[in-house]
């Protein structure tokens, strides 16, 4: 029996995991952690997004650690966002009383206060009286390093050899092996507070008294409301537009302008399945994505540090990949290199867990039309381009020019090989034919007959191969007729037009073979095998993309009532995974920064075709 085989979980082991989308994000724009609907804190990484785990019992109930802070009896929950803030509340109803949690980290402008990471829980009993008990149980490096524990002047100390932290409480804690608990009660009108610190260096262990978290509360509501009032949206869905908008800076790294595609790691693709990625770092194409919403929506600070990020902490190269690879640290680090650990069982026992990414050496053509696109964008809606930054895209532009048609692996990384796909095709011609837009609006200098030229050879490529005369679609990729969800960029793109009959053929396609009650699957790996065992979720950026083509191509109702059922697949707080399973659950990593930004971009375009 193979590890993964025997740490499969048998039917009743489903109780031992809260469901992926039953969880709310809190962070400080330097890490985030996961609150579940039952008050604890399941996967933390202090310091930063990439760092180790100190909590992780979303990946391994028993082994992985986590934060506990839940009454000791039984007790109907409830999760919501502070308006307007990524303050989480989490709101406990028993027979006795009433009582919240509030969970938040503060954003400081002091750094060494930034690095003291603090995360603050405050319970709030507002009806009767209700007993809890907290347990801080701490895992460090993902689990594997050993911790000690000890009290010094009211403060409880974890250390380990890389890494310690330090709790403080307004109520009594106590030691428990390598645990600390707290065991109270509350009543109506009173309060507890708990603040856990990274220390060391120059963050000295500090208490949290009750004033200063209320204190830190009012601030941390003031930041997140006067960041979200530059939002321009006006339209019919602001409250989810809204909170995506939140969720996408949550997952801004502040010390460089990269943005992760998902503060998490092996949050499984398939209950039980391999298909089990970290996420906790800079892709090329999904940040570019993101500054590209952001920017819909009037955040162009987002916009700028993003690309001082490119400018400044990546250096172009010459690796597999070309001058870019498709993914980088949040630190702007080149390596990220791929391991497992064997001893974490993965959520519901879908093993592997995997810290690190081995795709980060793919050569995937897609990212530089992705890439130029977001820099056409701040040229026109943020800054305009400097000269170096020009410089850059002249560079990446002839390499594309001499490049767009190697076989590579695509959007969506597949380990099965190298194809001429389609969607990177397109993605060449839409960084070639942004450049030409910058070029020709600024009067800057470009070899615009060699642009031109492999622009309309490209263009000719995707017309003559990438069209199936059987299946009246465009398909994946050369050679193939199998159908593929990414061609849905070709009129978000502008590389076809939205009525073209050609296209609306190849919408009625898609939504015959990918199309379920809305949801959007990005192939059939029966029929297109991507090197992995199991099958897959539905994609829901593919989702989001499938409203806009069909709200472009005039199907306004179809696109309206697409959307519409979309947002029904959002958790409790609007969040989502990357994927959605057969049931409806949320599955993948979580939340994903790829289909929070599709839901801005529809929501915008299918506002402006309902008038």
């Amino acid at each position: 029996m193979t590890v993964a085989e025997s740490n499969r979980p048998h039917p009743t082991d489903a109780s031992r995991y809260v469901p992926i989308a039953e969880h709310g994000l809190i962070g400080d724009l330097r890490t985030a952690a996961l609150v579940d609907t039952g008050g604890t804190i399941d996967w933390y990484c202090p310091v930063r997004f990439d760092a180790p785990s100190v909590f992780a019992s979303i990946l391994d109930t028993d082994r992985g650690g986590s934060f506990r802070l839940t009454p000791d009896v039984p007790a109907r929950t409830k999760q919501f966002y502070f308006p307007d803030t990524n303050i989480l509340i989490t709101r406990f109803f028993a027979d006795d009383g009433v009582a919240e949690v509030q969970d938040f980290m503060p954003i400081v402008d002091d750094s060494r206060e930034a690095d003291r990471h603090r995360l603050i829980r405050r319970v709030l009993c507002v009806r009767g009286s209700l007993p809890f008990t907290a347990r801080v149980s701490p895992r460090f490096d993902y689990a594997r390093q050993s911790h000690t524990v000890r009290t010094e002047q009211g403060l409880t100390i974890f250390e380990s050899p890389e890494l310690s932290l330090a709790l403080t409480s307004s109520v009594t804690v106590e030691t428990d092996g390598l645990d600390a608990v707290s065991t109270f009660k509350l009543v109506e009108g009173e309060a507890a507070v708990f603040a856990l610190d990274r220390i060391g260096g120059a963050v000295r262990p500090r208490h949290c008294p009750q004033a200063e978290a209320e204190e830190l509360f009012n601030a941390t509501v003031r930041y997140w409301r006067r960041w979200l009032s530059q939002s321009r949206y006006r339209g019919r869905w602001r409250e989810m537009v809204h909170r995506s908008a939140l969720t996408l800076k949550l997952l801004t790294y502040a010390p460089t302008g990269a943005i992760v595609a998902a503060p998490t790691t092996s949050l499984p693709e398939q209950i039980g399945g391999e298909r089990n990625w970290d996420y906790r770092y800079a892709w090329v194409r999904d940040s570019a994505f993101c500054i590209y919403a952001l920017l819909r929506l009037g955040f162009t600070q987002e916009a700028e540090a993003f690309v001082r990020f490119l400018s400044e902490d990546i250096r172009l190269g010459d690796g597999p990949g070309g001058p870019l690879q498709i993914m980088y640290g949040i630190d702007g680090r080149s390596e990220i290199p791929e391991q497992m650990l064997p001893h974490l069982e993965g959520h519901l026992g879908s093993s592997p867990v995997r810290v690190g990414n081995a795709a980060v050496d793919q050569l995937q053509l897609d990212i530089y039309g992705a890439l130029v696109d977001s820099l056409y964008l701040y040229d026109k809606w943020g800054q305009p381009l400097s000269s170096g930054h020009w410089d850059t895209v002249c560079e990446v532009v002839g390499w594309v020019c001499d490049n767009w048609d190697r076989p590579d692996m695509s959007v969506w990384e597949t380990r099965s090989g190298p194809q001429h796909f389609l969607y990177s095709q397109l993605m060449c011609w839409v960084a070639i034919e942004r450049a030409m837009r910058i070029a020709r609006h600024r009067g800057l200098p470009a070899d615009m007959s060699r642009w031109s030229r492999a622009r309309d050879d490209i263009y000719r490529r995707i017309m003559r191969s990438g069209w199936s005369p059987r299946r009246l679609a465009f398909v994946q990729r050369e050679g193939e007729e199998v159908l593929d969800a990414s061609v849905l960029m070709m009129p978000l793109s502008k590389f076809i037009s939205p009525t073209d009959p050609k296209w609306l053929s190849t919408l009625d396609a898609l939504g015959e073979e990918l199309v379920s009650d809305s949801l959007v699957y990005r192939y059939d790996p029966t029929v297109s095998p991507d090197g992995l065992r199991g099958a897959e979720g539905t994609f829901s950026i593919c989702s989001f993309w499938y409203v806009e083509a069909l709200s472009r191509a005039g199907r306004v109702d179809e696109a309206r009532l697409a959307f519409e059922k979309m947002l029904t697949y959002a958790n409790h707080v609007g969040l989502y995974a990357e994927e959605i399973g057969r049931t409806g659950e949320q599955i993948g990593n979580f939340p994903q920064a790829f289909t929070h930004l599709a839901l801005i971009s529809a929501a915008f375009n299918l506002d402006r075709a309902l008038g």
